[in-house]
């Protein structure tokens, strides 16, 4: 058997340029985990995580937390199918064309556009955004160069899979995004696979989603956990 920990990357740079990096609070959220599982004498026998960015600082910080404690710390394996999707290039490029033939989706982009320097514009870009990735996970709008929901499943389930029906056993630790999270869910469950986003929604940062693993099964353990992360720690972007 294996259990199998799929950790949220911690907050990033939501709305900035550079987004695809932790901000000051996703540091002490990573950090934060690092120390429960320490705490927790948790040993991990394999480390993977996606690709980019807020991944990797996020392992990094779980790591300096098992580096200040003495104790062992796997190197940490790469595997770009723990990617999240490009929720820019879906707004960029997929936005303006829903916005052309969707007056009620153009409404909820001149709202959040008015309230994009206010302290409630999470709100008012989640509006928006639930609507255009409703669209982009039935595939009513595909796009050359814009990855479909289609093909993002597909590779986050193969990478679920690969790990599922690997050779390693024990604990294992994968850093990823909260897309990968839903869609891991949903597929262990069997759900209708548009239920991936709506999972994707509740994923709170630095969360823990746990599954274990044996003989070719998966079965769902824990999800969006937070309890390792005091009250002042715990968000959603």
């Amino acid at each position: 058997m294996a259990q199998l920990v799929l950790i949220r990357h911690g907050q990033a740079a939501a709305f900035s340029e550079d987004s695809d990096r932790l901000t000051e609070l996703g540091e002490r959220q990573a950090r934060a985990v690092g120390e429960h599982f320490v705490a927790q004498g948790v040993v991990f026998d394999a480390v993977y995580s996606g690709g980019l960015r807020r991944h990797a600082q996020t392992e990094a910080q779980v790591a300096a937390a098992y580096a200040s404690a003495g104790k062992p710390w796997p190197t940490c394996q790469v595997v770009p199918g723990w990617n999240e999707y490009d929720a820019r290039a879906v707004m960029q490029a997929l936005g303006p064309a829903l916005a052309a033939r969707d007056p009620d989706f153009q409404r909820l982009v001149d709202e959040f556009m008015a309230k994009a320097a206010d302290p409630d514009r999470n709100r008012y870009f989640q509006r928006m955004f639930e609507v255009l990735m409703a669209c982009w996970t039935r595939g009513d709008l595909l796009l050359d160069g814009v990855e479909s929901f289609a093909s993002f499943h597909a590779r986050v389930v193969d990478a679920l899979s690969a790990l599922v029906n690997g050779s390693v056993r024990g604990t294992i630790a994968v850093f990823t995004s909260g897309g990968p999270i839903g869609v891991c869910v949903q597929h262990t469950l069997a759900a209708p696979k548009a239920a991936a986003l709506d999972l994707n929604w509740r994923v709170r940062n630095a969360s823990l989603t746990e599954f274990l693993c044996g003989r070719g099964r998966v079965s769902l353990d824990l999800f969006n956990a937070t309890a390792h992360l005091p009250a002042d720690l715990v968000s959603y972007r």
